[in-house]
């Protein structure tokens, strides 16, 4: 009889796990968000959470059809348009679209020309660069994409300025810089000032997680783990 009670409070155990895990993981948003915070709640389960590609491009279609019906009829909506742009820039990076990332590009280009002060725009734009560094190389980036190094540690900088003391902008930075370069100090002072950051969304609270756990390799001076590290902690790094 004991036995028998032992093995139905585990069962009843696993199966409450279960559950917990089941409605984490498909949770609805909360009713409370507008649009736009429900857009950026779904492009930040995208680039962290989502773990196939059908899946994270059916959300991107989703939020970049949400940015489209909002410009529509609201134009100047600058956080439509930054979503819009995010989410053209993650489907190039899952489809290899050449066309995308340029399209992604311009409308980082045409955000921050407007609004040069606006640091999500500005990382955004920096994190394109490097990305398309990253992967291509930097002369086959150039040559395709108009993607410079400079230019994006540039934008990653100046986003980091503007964003006070915001765990995101250094956390994007340091895991961008040393993704490229598992030597660069400044990757490496980023990445403590963003474990020591303010943490005032969701997504601070991610990129500072992901920026502390670099910080144990950085000290044993490990080059090839923070590399490795780097590439798989960024948005989208699931997919490599």
């Amino acid at each position: 009889m004991k036995r028998q009670s032992v093995t139905r409070l585990k069962v009843a155990r696993l199966a409450a796990a279960s559950t917990i895990a089941a409605c984490v993981a498909a949770a609805p948003l909360p009713a409370a968000l507008s649009p736009a915070e429900t857009s950026r709640e779904t492009l930040t389960q995208t680039a962290f959470v989502a773990q196939d590609k059908p899946t994270a491009l059916r959300q991107i279609a989703n939020v970049e059809a949400a940015a489209v019906a909002t410009l529509s009829h609201s134009p100047g909506d600058t956080e439509a348009q930054l979503t819009r742009a995010m989410a053209t820039s993650y489907r190039a990076k899952l489809t290899n679209s050449r066309i995308d990332a340029l399209s992604a590009k311009g409308q980082f280009e045409a955000i921050t020309l407007h609004n040069p002060r606006d640091a999500e725009a500005q990382a955004a734009l920096g994190a394109w660069h490097i990305s398309a560094v990253k992967s291509l190389g930097g002369i086959v980036a150039r040559g395709a994409l108009g993607a410079r190094k400079t230019s994006g540690l540039e934008a990653l900088d100046r986003a980091v300025a503007l964003g006070g003391q915001r765990a995101l902008f250094p956390g994007l930075a340091a895991l961008l810089r040393l993704a490229l370069d598992p030597k660069d100090p400044v990757g490496a002072n980023l990445a403590e000032t963003a474990a020591h950051g303010s943490t005032p969304t969701a997504l601070d609270r991610i990129l500072q997680r992901r920026a502390a756990q670099l910080l144990a390799p950085l000290k044993t001076g490990d080059a090839r783990m923070v590399q490795a590290l780097a590439n798989r902690l960024l948005p989208l790094g699931q997919f490599k």
